[in-house]
This record gives C-alpha cells, sequence and structure tokens, in this order.
C-alpha cells in the first residue's frame, strides 16, 4: 500500500454524495485551526483571513469547508500537554477567544452551537454550527469548578488525555500511569454527565476507555479515532471497546490522520519523529522551520500514501462491530502534518462519501454517517444532564481527596 495513488470516484458517485451532503452535512468531531491560528499567526485572523482563499497555509477555509459540505463543526481548543497548571488553563482560555473572534467576524457562515437544537438551527439556516471541544484534561489543571467554567463558556466535549499522562488519566501513548482511571478522574467523568459534556475517549489508553465506558450514565465520543483492528497503533479503538457502544449509545468518530489509518505510515512516521528529534524539533511541530525538516526527510524517504478508501475500510469495520447508529466523521485537520490523498483539507468529505456509496452504503446510512448520530450523541447527553442535575449538585471533590 505504500505510495498508493488517490483512486477517483465517479462523477456519478460524487453527485450523490454532494446531493447527500447539501441535505444532510457532515458533523465533524475535530479541527485545530485554532491552533494552527496560534502557531502560524499569534491569532492575528486579518494575516489568516478564513475568508480567503488558504491553501498551502491552513487545510481550513470557509469556501473549502463548504465545499466539502460541512454543516457543524467541532473545533478543538487544544493545548499543548506541556503546558500544565495555570498555563494551560490560560492557554485553554485563549484558544476559546480565538473561536468566539472567529464567530464573530464570519456571522454569515459560522453560528455558535452550543445544544443538538443549535445545531439543527444551524442547519435549517444554511450555516455551520460551531461548537468547542477541549483536548485533554491538562485543561482543567485537576478542578472541577474549572471544568464547568469551560462548560460555561461553551466547551462541548473534553478529551481526557492528549498524548501524555495526566493525574488522574492514562494516554494511548504513554506508560500506564494509574491503571486507566483514578478515584478523581471517576469524578470528573461523573460531572461531565452533570453537566452535559461528552466525555472524548480519543487520546486515551484502553483501560481508561473501558473505565470511562464503565463510570459514564451518558453517551461517549471518540472525536477522531479509527479501528485497531485495521491499523494497529495505540491512538484507534480495540474491537471490545467498539462492541460496548451500542450500549452506551456512543458515537466514535474515524480520523483520517495516516498514521493512524495506515499500518505502512505507522512505521514511516516512527522514522519520521526520530529525524525531527534528532533536529531539535518536537514530532509535532508544524511551524515553517520543522516542515522543512519533515520535508526533507520525505525527499529521501517517501512516505505511504493513504486515501479516501483507506478510511473507508476503517468506517467498514467500525459499523460491522459497532453498528451504523455508533459512527462518524472526524478529520484531525490542521491539527496533522499529513492527509490522505483525495481527502487532502476539509473539502474532501464528498471523496470519502463516494467511496462509501459506491461500497453499497445506502443513504439513510450515510446520513446517519454525517449528521444524525453526532446530533444524537449531544441530545442524549442533554437529556443525562437534565436527570442528573435535578437530583445533584456541582460537585467539589478535589483531587487530593480522592486520590490521596
Amino acid at each position: 500500500m505504500t505510495n498508493e495513488p488517490a483512486v477517483t470516484a465517479s462523477p456519478e458517485s460524487l453527485a450523490e454524495a454532494r446531493s447527500l451532503l447539501a441535505e444532510f452535512p457532515v458533523v465533524d468531531g475535530h479541527n485545530d485551526l485554532p491552533w494552527a491560528l496560534r502557531e502560524k499567526a499569534g491569532y492575528d485572523i486579518d494575516r489568516l483571513d478564513i475568508a480567503a482563499d488558504q491553501t498551502g497555509s491552513l487545510h481550513t477555509d470557509i469556501a473549502r469547508l463548504r465545499a466539502g459540505g460541512v454543516g457543524a463543526q467541532f473545533w478543538s481548543v487544544y493545548v499543548r500537554a506541556d503546558m500544565a497548571g495555570d498555563t494551560a488553563v490560560s492557554a485553554t482560555l485563549e484558544q476559546i477567544d480565538c473561536v468566539r473572534q472567529l464567530l464573530a467576524r464570519y456571522p454569515a457562515d459560522l453560528r455558535a452551537a452550543h445544544t443538538a437544537a443549535d445545531m439543527e438551527a444551524a442547519r435549517s439556516e444554511g450555516r455551520i454550527a460551531s461548537l468547542m471541544g477541549a483536548e485533554g484534561g491538562h485543561s482543567i489543571n485537576n478542578s472541577l469548578a474549572t471544568l464547568r467554567a469551560l462548560h460555561t463558556l461553551g466547551v462541548r466535549y473534553m478529551t481526557l488525555t492528549h498524548n501524555d499522562n495526566i493525574a488522574w488519566a492514562d494516554s494511548a501513548t504513554d506508560e500506564p500511569g494509574v491503571g486507566g482511571l483514578s478515584p478523581f478522574g471517576h469524578e470528573v467523568v461523573r460531572e461531565m454527565n452533570r453537566l452535559g459534556m461528552l466525555v472524548d475517549l480519543s487520546h486515551v489508553a484502553a483501560t481508561t476507555m473501558r473505565a470511562a465506558l464503565d463510570t459514564s450514565v451518558a453517551p461517549v465520543i471518540f472525536s477522531h479515532s479509527s479501528a485497531r483492528a485495521v491499523c494497529d497503533h495505540p491512538r484507534n479503538i480495540p474491537d471490545d471497546v467498539l462492541e460496548r457502544l451500542p450500549a452506551n449509545g456512543g458515537v466514535a468518530m474515524a480520523t483520517f490522520v495516516p498514521k493512524f489509518v495506515l499500518q505502512a505510515a505507522v512505521d514511516w512516521t516512527l522514522a519520521a519523529d526520530e529525524n525531527m528529534r534528532a533536529y531539535g524539533f518536537h514530532h509535532l511541530d508544524t511551524t515553517p522551520e520543522a516542515m522543512k525538516v519533515h520535508a526533507a526527510f520525505e525527499e529521501s524517504t517517501p512516505r505511504p500514501i493513504a486515501t479516501a478508501a483507506t478510511v473507508a475500510d476503517h468506517l467498514d469495520h467500525m459499523r460491522e462491530v459497532a453498528g451504523i447508529d455508533h459512527i462518524g466523521i472526524g478529520g484531525d485537520y490542521d491539527g496533522t502534518a499529513f492527509t490522505p490523498s483525495g481527502l487532502d483539507d476539509v473539502a474532501g468529505y464528498p471523496n470519502l462519501i463516494a467511496e462509501l456509496h459506491t461500497r453499497g452504503w445506502s443513504k439513510p446510512d450515510l446520513a446517519k454517517l454525517t449528521w444524525h448520530n453526532a446530533v444524537r450523541v449531544l441530545a442524549a447527553a442533554e437529556d443525562v444532564s437534565r436527570e442528573l442535575t435535578a437530583t445533584r449538585g456541582p460537585s467539589i471533590a478535589t483531587l487530593e481527596q480522592l486520590d490521596g
């Protein structure tokens, strides 16, 4: 599968895909545009105006969101895992402010959304529902009051970890720490349920996934993770976890990141990451200087190319294991250096839908994948929140009290 060429969808399949997306647009679970704006422009949205064509600078701009049939976007308010303590909280607030600036600047295209009803209203208005997701529990600095503050500001999911463990939860890409979730970690999940904030299990260890599913009484999500049985990467979801989603009601949103979906790309990425470190860069660095190092490595060692068909293989498997009601899409655009051929940027979603259409996916099934499942899961979390807030108040538990 190394350097596999893109498979071009037929005009008929693409026309079918675009017709479907006009009615049931994509809810994408994860886009890192705010972080890209921070890193590349210091949040100066005059310098990187997404009303203009940003091809070559960003994966995302308004015209390409429209071309891709995106109807709702969870904007990640990610901050790096090494931004600990108060620094992480402040940086997360800056990310939230960035999203709010985008909403204020582009009101004809973007609409703030805090609820499933807001998402449907945006669809009826022809605007892109804009939600926020915090990526990593380090953003709350071990404080349930901070968690509640993020929810008040509009954050509607929190990924429990990023790439590193935190005090109360284990990451997929770190050594085992607390064995999944600590007692305080379970309390975080319970408080998220009470708030109506979705528990996001992308990035977390399989033990953390299972522990969260044991505790959560609301549906969980995986905002950008694919199937481990198809590509054996720790960021992906094991089948035993996918099998639990129907009982939980949750949704696993397949990501497009080549190093998570194509096994040959996993191996190539390990070598590329080591090369980045050898030159003094963090392996996730996407600054121009770092990308020059990436480009030189790629010239000498061509990278394996994923395609829309690669992602479709994951969705086929996830559908078989979890069921059609429990899958979605989370591209991770502007959070990855490389993207699949045919899914190069946010304009590419019709190519994936066309690929699935050629594989026999029906219009009702595709509508669940793109729109209905994600809207349903947020509505279900809201229902659970109403029930829980009627019976208990905010948790004032602390890490020290519960974990010692």
